[in-house]
């Protein structure tokens, strides 16, 4: 039987400039939809596993949009709320070279903000679910959000399906204080912990020391201190560190670190020309949930979800729109990007 994958989060319209146009020049938007947890739902159905997602929408035209967006890739839309007064939006304008990229938000009073638990049936959510997923960003749009991400992740447990959390901190969205004393409770449920070094820090307080990837430096002895802190203070099954090395807005170094508890393991590193990098913490986090969860090790999961992510960067808008045997060919070292005939 399939294994089936459930997230919950934020589903949002991104409105981003055509190109790599400047909010100031532009005078179009292009539009899609997506989200953390929403990205990873379709990627795991375009490996072929079960994608289900949980959310909340508004029940207007907006609402409805984004969720045949989900649709188009066979996600389970069954299960989300319809209610509130508003989507939320995000504004992206795409960087290059020394440039940066930029993101506005404009997602207060999204529906998903003002949610309550009873509004969803957690049995029948986590009928037949293998694995549960969520991110950082959910439980920081509001206290009810919060209260919500942390019924479900119990709620996961309790049945005893893996659970994973991308720690995902928006700095936009919340304080440090307010987002290590929340995450702390949620990672008391968590069996799997993605995450990079900035994330570790400001979300729950461990600082990988003699790495700043502005000046495309890492130190993996760093990352390994602070995972064994984590591990040893949560008792996370697997922690995994996508590591990015920024030379530009277009080209970055692209590896990952996983830890069990008892072994590390570097993934091979790629050097990416960026196309459009939203998204691609997701990317690796679905690739290597696709891995474990198939029956891969450790170290064929972060390969996978690494491989993924890295294809990622090449692609526009949230979702990864790849399939396995095009990840199995990056791993497999098929880089060269020749014409496929």
């Amino acid at each position: 039987m399939s294994k089936k994958v459930v997230t919950l989060g934020e589903i949002m319209m991104r409105l981003s400039t055509p190109g790599f146009q400047r909010f100031e020049q532009s005078t179009s938007f292009d539009v899609t939809y997506g989200g953390g947890e929403a990205n990873v739902a379709a990627a795991i159905c375009n490996y072929g596993l079960e994608g289900r997602f949980v959310s909340k929408v508004p029940k207007d035209a907006l609402g409805q949009a984004a969720i045949n967006h989900l649709r188009r890739y066979g996600v389970d839309t069954q299960f989300v709320a319809r209610g509130g007064d508003r989507i939320g939006i995000y504004f992206l304008e795409t960087g290059a070279s020394m440039r940066a990229s930029k993101v506005i938000y404009d997602r207060a009073g999204a529906a998903i903000a003002d949610v309550d638990a009873s509004e969803f049936d957690f049995d029948k959510i986590f009928e037949g679910a293998d694995w549960f997923h969520t991110t950082g960003i959910t439980p920081a749009l509001s206290d009810k959000a919060a209260a919500l991400t942390l019924e479900a992740l119990k709620a996961a447990k309790a049945k005893g399906i893996t659970t994973s959390i991308d720690l995902n901190y928006r700095k936009k969205l919340w304080s440090k204080e307010k987002a290590r004393e929340v995450m702390t409770k949620l990672c008391q449920y968590v069996d799997v912990c993605i995450g990079n070094e900035e994330d570790a820090d400001t979300t729950l307080g461990f600082k990988s020391e003699g790495t700043d990837v502005t000046k495309g430096e890492l130190n993996l002895d760093g990352y390994k201190s602070v995972f064994k802190q984590m591990q040893a203070k949560f008792g996370f099954k697997y922690i995994a560190s996508t590591l990015r090395e920024s030379h530009s807005a277009s080209d970055n170094g692209w590896s990952a670190l996983v830890y069990d508890g008892t072994e590390f393991y570097h993934t091979k590193e790629y050097e990416v020309r960026i196309v459009d990098r939203v998204g691609s913490g997701d990317s690796f986090a679905s690739g290597f949930i696709y891995g474990l969860v198939s029956g891969k090790t450790m170290a064929e999961s972060a390969e996978f979800g690494v491989a993924a992510s890295a294809l990622k960067h090449t692609i526009h808008g949230d979702l990864n729109q790849v399939t396995v045997e095009e990840v199995m060919g990056i791993v497999k070292g098929d880089g060269s990007g020749r014409v496929q005939r």
